[in-house]
């Protein structure tokens, strides 16, 4: 039997202090985690665990301490964790003696479906977080094996779950509602939904007092929120995390009748998620990557390459060849990303494809 945890400063008499939370956000391949000191409000330990599957990394700091990064096997997310609490408790690189120092586990869920707050995981909202995975593909599996995996280590811990959605508890129907038929959404739950919540809701909290807030998540996930008086009203999503602005991968919004379009011309239904969902975005558009440190290393090197570029189109042109000429010379005589874009000019000009 749990313990009844609860948050006081002045306990009553009976009542357990949660001191020291654990907080895990699990991923397909990885598990993020910060131990954080309730008491003193600050973090005490933070860090990552990459490529859980195939190998195996896990980088592990703590404020002003020197950082512990190394690969060690983690065929799942029961092998990442078993080594989370390893490190969190080391004698050289720990910050507590004992997992007994853990009140309570922190878990981040992207959606939560009807659950409107934060909620204990017991079986029955395990039960029921599984039963809404098939909207939540994505994200939604490794973040409940993230639970068990951490419920196999730490079984007398109460497990809580926080969730992005419940942040737009507050969205007015004219906010969530979809011109649809409406028996999709009476049947399917088929609604804009609201993600990135543990970010707009922190950003509501900070800025309390503001009457009118617009939130922007921008990163490898990007969103928009509007907050009035420290309530969601909208938001940028839609149904899924697909939707709104741009992502480092994900298209954002694009018109739903592209994806029977796409099938008509031959493409798989599989092929159109991977475009949409892994090869759109800021790395669809730049056709190098999702990072914006990639795609700005790739513009430094295309401008470093341009001088020798124009000499030679230069060289061309003054040897009497046409523009067009003078574009495909260059694009079969330079090498590089410059190279790449006179070729790709070239054969738009000549054939008037677009590649």
């Amino acid at each position: 039997m749990v313990n009844r945890f609860v948050f006081y400063q002045n306990p009553p008499e009976g009542e357990h202090v949660i001191m020291k939370i654990l907080v895990v956000n699990a991923g397909s391949s990885s598990l993020k985690y910060q131990l954080f000191d309730m008491d003193e409000h600050k973090v005490l330990a933070k860090g990552l665990c990459e490529q859980i599957g195939p190998a195996g990394n896990i980088t592990h700091k703590r404020p002003g301490q020197p950082t512990y990064a190394e690969s060690y096997p983690m065929p799942t997310h029961n092998e990442a964790i078993e080594l989370v609490l390893k490190l969190l408790t080391d004698a050289e690189w720990g910050v507590i003696k004992s997992v007994d120092e853990i009140g309570a586990v922190g878990h981040r869920f992207a959606h939560g479906g009807k659950f409107q707050s934060s909620q204990v995981l017991t079986e029955a909202e395990m039960e029921y977080l599984e039963s809404i995975v098939p909207i939540n593909p994505l994200h939604g599996p490794p973040a409940i094996k993230g639970v068990y995996a951490c419920r196999a280590v730490l079984a007398d811990k109460p497990h809580v779950g926080v969730f992005d959605t419940s942040f737009y508890s507050t969205l007015e129907p004219k906010a969530y509602m979809y011109a649809l038929p409406y028996e999709w959404y009476e049947k399917y739950g088929v609604m804009r939904m609201g993600y990135h919540g543990a970010s707009h809701g922190y950003i509501a909290k900070k800025l309390a007092g503001r009457r009118r807030v617009i939130s922007c998540h921008l990163g490898g996930s990007a969103s928009i929120c509007a907050i009035l008086d420290g309530k969601s009203m909208d938001n940028s999503f839609g149904f899924s995390l697909q939707m709104g602005i741009p992502h480092a991968s994900r298209t954002g919004d694009v018109d739903p009748y592209l994806v029977p379009f796409l099938l008509e011309q031959g493409l798989t239904l599989e092929q159109i998620y991977e475009g949409l969902g892994k090869n759109g975005g800021l790395k669809g558009i730049s056709g190098t990557s999702g990072d914006i440190r990639d795609v700005d290393a790739a513009m430094r090197a295309l401008i470093d390459e341009m001088p020798e570029v124009f000499r030679t189109l230069a060289m061309a042109l003054g040897s009497g060849e046409t523009l067009m000429q003078a574009i495909e010379y260059v694009g079969l005589h330079e090498r590089g990303y410059a190279g790449e874009a006179f070729v790709h000019a070239a054969l738009r000009l000549r054939c008037g494809v677009s590649t």
